[in-house]
């Protein structure tokens, strides 16, 4: 493993502005934190709010039930082909200068599809969000790096921006089910409009400009090779995940045998491996493998990556749960996520605190603990369980665990980065749990519909009547309770990587402070 890249910091007197290699606070970073927070939510929110609203969406333009999908899909592939991209641009272009360009940008993506008259036109206007998505992701996380220069400031801002990365999700349902249910589900892209503008506003004020110096030529061939490979990965991913009618009318997926899917990831094999040969021999790579060859950082894009694909078994079948089986109306079941986002956004401050204290890897073995037993505790679930009795304790420790994970492990995969790499390396953060996401998603579905398909062959067998709900529910449950199984087996997996890998230790946080802007 490399070296991490430290820059030295030239001291300062205090409440001097910040200049370029100076460690002196911002005087506006604050505010700074405020636009960089409501930018995040906003992309976070825009993952999740428009799944409730499909079906809806699906009736107003007539969109066949196996296109619906792509409303998802071409967000999710535009936004995860384009990341590595999107960082470097944000480097080499500006940080505040992307941000701006990708907050009006995504505005007026989300205007084009809330006004969408046609499948096409939603679908594009979904793509579009997720090209400026691509773009705002990594410029934010990368401008609380060269923002942030004191350790418990810093600490405290990767606080915030942990807690709306874990509890934003669950927050876009809520948002989704309220205004797919009492205005139209085109408010669920037309709310993007007023706070994207009324935050790039803010931001042309407030944000400082940082960007990367010396070499900036782009990686053209290495980004065409990420860019394609990503995309033909992510896809892969989600067409294997895609439900299908089987037998006797069945849900099944796709699954990882399908000719296209096979394709699929072979090429994006081809063209990754050919990514990463080229980036050991250019100049100037787009993604120096000096970034992820580091045990701190590499490690945590791998911790990222399992715990996206563990966190998804979590969202996706706690939703098919409480709609499917507990019976609950989409904004109901929203709110029952509700504990996860909260105790998640208030537990992040104690973590923030802690983090200078203890150093981030006895919080990310701990909170990977946790988020095994709460996963585990989801197995308990049956069809006739209570919400308060089952549910919300294993939300509750679930949610615990992961503010113990996101927020040293946004810090950790930053350690030590220079001004000249951070939205790269911020970008492969994002691109990490884009992938891991995609790929929990493909492959706890396949095997949940495999067991729901199993246990409701049992059942018949055993005299069960089919079609009966209660058999239904029981099958279900079953297949859901083997995706908890295996997203728990992910964060054990994630667990096993923090307590190996990641080294990095309290007095190691410091050196972030000396990134050159």
């Amino acid at each position: 493993m490399s070296e991490p890249l430290t820059a030295t910091a030239t001291p300062a007197t205090p409440g001097t502005p910040a200049q370029p290699g100076s460690s002196a606070p911002d005087p506006r970073r604050w505010r700074i934190l405020g636009v960089i927070a409501i930018t995040q939510l906003m992309l976070v929110l825009d993952g999740s709010i428009m799944n409730i609203a499909l079906p809806s969406a699906a009736d107003d333009l007539q969109i066949a039930p196996n296109d619906i999908q792509w409303a998802v899909t071409a967000y999710t592939l535009a936004f995860g082909g384009l990341l590595l991209l999107g960082g470097r641009i944000a480097d080499y272009l500006g940080r505040k200068r992307a941000m701006l360009i990708g907050l009006v940008g995504f505005a007026l993506a989300s205007a084009l599809g809330g006004a969408a008259v046609n499948a096409g036109m939603l679908f594009g206007a979904r793509a579009l969000q997720g090209v400026f998505g691509a773009l705002l992701a990594p410029a934010a996380l990368a401008l609380v790096t060269v923002t942030f220069t004191e350790p418990r400031e810093r600490a405290k801002a990767f606080g915030v921006f942990g807690a709306i990365s874990g509890g934003g999700a669950a927050i876009g349902l809520i948002a989704g089910g309220a205004l797919t249910e009492y205005l139209d589900w085109r408010w669920c892209l037309f709310v993007n409009l007023p706070i994207a503008l009324v935050t790039a506003v803010i931001g042309a004020r407030v944000l400082r400009e940082s960007k990367a110096h010396g070499d900036t030529r782009f990686d053209i061939p290495g980004a065409l090779l990420s860019t394609v490979g990503l995309v033909a990965l992510v896809y892969g991913f989600t067409e294997a995940a895609r439900r299908v009618p089987g037998e006797n009318g069945t849900p099944t997926t796709v699954g990882w045998s399908d000719p296209l899917v096979v394709g699929l990831l072979v090429t994006a094999g081809v063209l990754l491996t050919a990514f990463v040969l080229l980036e050991r021999r250019v100049r100037n790579p787009l993604l120096p493998l000096r970034i992820v060859l580091n045990r701190n950082r590499g490690g945590s894009y791998l911790v990222f990556l399992l715990v996206g694909a563990g966190l998804m078994s979590m969202f996706l079948f706690m939703t098919f749960y409480f709609q499917y089986v507990m019976g609950y109306e989409p904004l109901r079941a929203g709110f029952a996520f509700l504990p996860f986002s909260l105790v998640l956004i208030l537990f992040a401050g104690v973590v923030a605190r802690l983090l200078p204290q203890t150093g981030p890897k006895p919080l990310m073995i701990t909170g990977l603990a946790l988020a095994v037993a709460g996963m585990l505790l989801l197995t308990l679930t049956r069809p006739d369980s209570s919400y308060w009795t089952t549910v919300f304790p294993a939300l509750v420790v679930l949610s615990l665990g992961m503010a113990m994970v996101f927020i040293p492990v946004s810090s950790t995969a930053l350690v030590g980065v220079g001004g000249h790499d951070a939205g790269v390396a911020s970008a492969m953060l994002n691109t990490a749990q884009q992938v891991g996401a995609s790929l929990g998603i493909a492959l706890l579905n396949t095997l949940a519909l495999s067991a729901t398909t199993s246990k409701l062959a049992s059942l018949v067998a055993g005299g069960a009547d089919p079609a009966s709900p209660a058999t239904q529910a029981t099958a279900n449950v079953a297949g859901y309770h083997v995706a908890f199984v295996v997203g728990a087996g992910m964060f054990a997996l994630a667990l096993l990587v923090a307590a190996t890998v990641v080294v990095a230790r309290r007095d190691d946080l410091p050196t972030e402070g000396a990134v050159v802007a």
